[in-house]
């Protein structure tokens, strides 16, 4: 059956929504989304729609081809997020035409259920212990924290010692069997990132995250000689083909593509295949809305070094509107002692809430990431 139409609809606090509908009636949702340029993503779609309109819904990965390799100028954030949520759309509606989750169509599921970490402390980390300590209440076995606010190139070791002291507090809090993993968000540069680096070593970490920016990967491997910490990355990595070279220099533990950035679920589960030939874990990166949530389960599912998967439940940046709240059926995210069930549901096993998304599309949002700068004016990595 044909694909009919595309819809999409820009909903608080931060998130971009596609709905896609065949001939014959059927709906498959898609979150394609850059956080901060949603507007330049929902432009992309709408120009890929030219090549969906009257395809076959069926033929995902032949549709996925035709997005990626149709056009000259390939990847990236903007065009690999576009595919992503067309993508994750059409296993959505494919998987309710023939009443399977899509994990069934990447060959079943491996796992009956998925670990997931929590955030805290926001962009600039305060009361982290308390706050760790009251997700463990909330039946959470492992924490992701930002490590720091601005780094220069260099900079002074009071800083490091800072996030020695916030680290301290959350193991103080959690104890020594929780999962804590420090996020650098790609803010600190080489020289610090060696030096912060080695200092966490002594809290026994999940793992360190993107200690340097993807630009700038060549420096893991400086990087790994510091620390026995695993080594986390690829947020920012839209394709096999930029993970590729990561995998090869052999330098990282875990990779995070994410489903709503890295082409959706066609792509990163070649990703994540990739990764496994490597012997590298896989750790979806999902700071988003419940249908890239919903996607990245379905992934997780079938993948077999998927250990762990982010959500964005009570995240500092959903102000207003947060993970559950454009859902028919809040219960389908229900954790428990620190995992979360697959969902068992046709497609990517969620209900949207129309009616609401609809209303909330109505307000929309221009959500923009901090501008940061140092103390001497220079503008800061956030």
């Amino acid at each position: 059956m044909k694909i009919a139409r595309i819809e999409l609809f820009p909903v608080p606090p931060r998130w971009l929504f596609l709905k896609v509908t065949s001939e014959d009636g059927f709906v498959g949702w898609g979150e394609p989304i850059v956080e901060g340029r949603a507007e330049t993503v929902a432009a992309a779609v709408r120009e890929l729609a030219d090549y969906v309109i009257g395809q076959d819904a069926d033929r995902i990965e032949d549709t996925w081809q035709v997005l990626y390799r149709g056009g000259f100028y390939r990847g990236g954030p903007i065009l690999m997020s576009a595919i992503a949520g067309i993508d994750q759309a059409l296993w959505d509606l494919k998987g309710k035409r023939y009443q399977l989750p899509v994990y069934e169509f990447l060959g079943g599921r491996v796992r009956d259920k998925v670990r997931v970490y929590a955030w805290i402390g926001g962009d600039r980390p305060s009361d982290v212990g308390e706050q760790a300590w009251m997700k463990r209440e909330q039946g959470f076995t492992a924490i992701k924290m930002n490590a720091t606010e601005e780094l220069h190139y260099i900079d002074s070791h009071v800083k490091v010692d800072a996030v020695l002291e916030r680290v301290q507090a959350v193991r103080d809090a959690v104890g020594r069997d929780f999962g804590i993993a420090v996020d650098f968000h790609g803010r600190v540069h080489k020289a610090m990132a060696k030096v912060l680096a080695r200092e966490l070593s002594a809290f026994d970490l999940m793992f360190i995250e993107e200690p340097v920016l993807p630009e700038h990967n060549e420096a893991l491997r400086e990087i790994a000689r510091h620390t026995t910490t695993p080594i986390a990355t690829g947020e920012r990595m839209f394709s096999r083909w930029d993970f590729k070279r990561l995998l090869q220099d052999g330098y990282v533990d875990v990779i995070q593509p994410d489903l709503s950035h890295a082409g959706g679920i066609s792509e990163v589960r070649k990703i994540a295949a990739m990764a496994e030939a490597y012997d590298v874990a896989v750790a979806p990166h999902c700071p988003l809305g419940p249908i890239a949530l919903a996607a990245s389960l379905q992934v997780d599912a079938a993948t077999p070094n998927v250990f762990i998967q982010e959500q964005s439940l009570g995240i500092h940046y959903n102000q207003g509107n947060d993970l559950l709240d454009y859902l028919s059926d809040a219960t389908v995210f229900r954790y428990e002692d620190g995992f979360v069930s697959l969902p068992k549901g046709p497609g990517l096993g969620i209900e949207i809430d129309e009616e609401r998304v609809r209303q909330a599309a109505a307000e929309g949002h221009r959500w923009k990431n901090p501008v940061w700068r140092n103390e001497d004016g220079t503008v800061a990595e956030w």
